[in-house]
This record gives structure tokens, sequence and C-alpha cells, in this order.
């Protein structure tokens, strides 16, 4: 029975503190502020977000369930009643006896034998992708009987399965461009030309002069040097190059060049008995002799161009000395910065011996190391 005042005269009823604060309850639910029953801010938010995403549920990660399961559980059950707005308080209690009984759960626990090691299985990985014709089974006796390493063969293609390696006749169809080349690298050569105009007597001349690379070294033959190159002087020049005893490609088995009418079929026939195929680029694509032509501009560059030459003896002496510079002492690198032909000592930031430089064509070109001591 509620409580009411009345004034001195006892006409007109004061109402209580207590009917006061009942009747702000009931006007703020019927507006809509409260966040117990009825449509409070909560309820509003649920409204809003049915409206935009079409559903009345609230998705939770794994994490926010945690964080709200540890929190909840810290409540008492009448704080859970009151606070608890966006969940029940029995799925806030749901999820923190799911997160407990998770500790003791070996449900999903892994059995068998342990993983191999991090430094096994990148091993696997290399010799499948460096040999792409090895097979499960292949991999396992290389590394059983090559390296004393225990494997079975399921558990080699289990590990390259799991890095997504296919087996052996699938990873042998998508051999790429750059494998080739690999493959072939020790046995490739590269062949061109390259003019030089020099003064003569009678005004200027042009020299065309020969040139052999092998392109995983780097290595440079300059095969001759002519105004007029004909068919005779390119057959002397190939068998020279493909003497058995020191010729430049005795070791080579194709030779890239364009197609130039001197490289003929007598020239070609002359290669192939000396076991070198013949491989011509397109029409017009220099790009496809990319290594020859950096040689030509290399030369030009770093030496031709710095001279006026005066006739065939002073442009072979600058070609002479500018190779033998190219082969013993310039850093290449295309080759990770190293010499082609190392014929003195190398160099020692600990070694106490005297910093020399070796100079060539009136210190155009340079090489520095240290003196023996």
């Amino acid at each position: 029975m509620s409580k009411v005042a009345t004034n001195a005269s006892g006409d007109t009823p004061i109402p209580h503190h207590d009917d006061r604060m009942r009747d702000q309850r009931a006007n703020a639910a019927q507006a809509g502020l409260h966040t117990g029953r009825g449509p409070g801010p909560i309820r509003v938010l649920k409204e809003i977000l049915a409206a935009l995403t079409g559903s009345g549920r609230i998705s939770f990660t794994a994490d926010q369930q945690r964080r709200l399961a540890i929190a909840g559980k810290a409540l008492s059950p009448e704080e859970r009643k009151r606070c608890c707005q966006i969940v029940k308080p029995g799925t806030i209690l749901g999820w923190f006896r799911q997160m407990a009984a998770r500790k003791y759960d070996r449900s999903k626990a892994k059995v068998g034998r342990p993983r191999k090691k991090k430094d096994i299985r990148k091993l696997v990985i290399e010799m499948a992708l460096a040999n792409l014709g090895w097979g499960y089974t292949k991999i396992r006796d290389a590394l059983r009987t090559g390296l004393k390493i225990e494997i079975g063969r399921t558990t080699v293609a289990n590990i390259l399965l799991e890095d997504g390696i296919e087996p052996a006749p699938e990873r042998e169809k998508k051999r790429t461009w750059k494998r080739i080349m690999k493959s072939h690298w020790d046995t490739l050569c590269a062949c061109d030309f390259f003019s030089v105009e020099a003064l003569g007597a009678f005004g200027t001349v042009r020299y065309m002069v020969f040139f052999v690379i092998e392109l995983k070294s780097r290595a440079v033959e300059i095969a001759g040097i002519a105004v007029d190159p004909g068919e005779e002087w390119m057959k002397q020049v190939v068998r020279n190059l493909t003497d058995p005893v020191d010729g430049f490609l005795r070791g080579a088995k194709y030779l890239i060049h364009d197609r130039d009418p001197l490289f003929s079929k007598a020239f070609i026939a002359i290669l192939k008995a000396g076991g070198v195929k013949s491989v011509k680029i397109p029409a017009q694509s220099p790009n496809c002799n990319p290594y020859a032509e950096r040689f030509v501009k290399t030369i030009k560059y770093e030496s031709l161009n710095h001279f006026v030459i005066f006739g065939e003896r002073h442009l072979r002496h600058l070609i002479k000395e500018f190779v033998e510079h190219y082969m013993t002492e310039r850093f290449h690198q295309g080759i990770g910065g190293q010499l082609i032909r190392n014929v003195g000592p190398t160099n020692d930031n600990g070694a106490d011996g005297k910093v020399a430089c070796r100079s060539r064509l009136g210190g155009l070109l340079n090489y520095y190391h240290r003196e023996a001591a």
C-alpha cells in the first residue's frame, strides 16, 4: 500500500518519494530509455543492427567470447542479470564452462610419431625442387643412404604435400626456361661482331672484330680482326676455335649467333664437326644475344671510345690490353663481383701487404691489390 501525505488542510494529497521514483521509471520505460525490460537503448541498437545486417544476432569471435566469459564470471547473479543486455547470463556462464573444459580436453590432441625437424623437412623440399625427376622413394634413399637420416617414404610424401609440391611426374612437366638454361650453362657460348673506326693513311678504316664469349664464366676470346672478313677467313677462324687441344670452343656444345651471311653453311658444318651446334637467334633481335651485346658495350665504353685509334696495330694493342684486364683484373657483377681468372694473390683485409695499383692504357684501367709480403 503506497504512502501518501496530505497538506495542512487535508484536501490535496502529496505524492511520497517512492511514488515519484516509481512514476519516473514508468515514464522512462514508456519513453524507451530504461536498460532493463522493454524497448531500451540496447533493444534500439539491436533493431538498428537487424535493419543494417538483416539479422538480429550478434556474432562474437573466440577472443571476444573469452573476454566476456571471464568478465561475466566475476559478477554476482544479480549483477549479471542487470548488466547482461547483449547476451543472456546463461550464455556467459556457458562460454566460461566451455573455456574451462577446453583445458582438459584431449580429444583433438595429436597422436603418432612427432614431426620431423625443420632442417630435415627443409632438406626434403630442397631435394624435390632441385631434382624434378626424383620421386618419394629416391628422395628417401638419398637421405637414408647418403646422409644417414632415417625417414620413410610416406613421411617424404606428406612433407611435400604439406608444402604444396606435386609428385615427380607432375613436377617434370613444369620445367622453366631458367632451369633449362641453367642445365646447359656450362656448354653455352655466344659470338658476334663489332666494328671499330680507325685512322688510316687515306682516311678512316672500319675494322670488324669477331669474338666469342662463354656465358657461364663471361670469359672472352678475340677470334679475329679484319677489314673485310669473308667465308674463307671465317672458316679458318672456326677451325681455330674448335681445335681439340686449345680451341676456345672445345668444351662447348652450343654457339649462339645472329643470321649474318658470314655464318655460312661451311661455317656451321665445321662447327658441327667439332661437336658444337649452331643456334641462330631471330632476325633483328640482338636482345636474344644479351651477353655478347653487353661485352660490346663494355669494351667500347671502358676502353675504345676514349682513344683516337691509329691503324690496326694500335687497335690490336688496345683490345689486347682490355681483354687482359677484363679476364684477370675486372670485377664482374654478373658472377658475384668476382674475377674471371684470378692469377694473383687474393685480397685479404687482414693482410699486411702494401696496397698496389696495376694500371693499363695510361691509367684508364686500374686494378688494386696487396703485394705479397
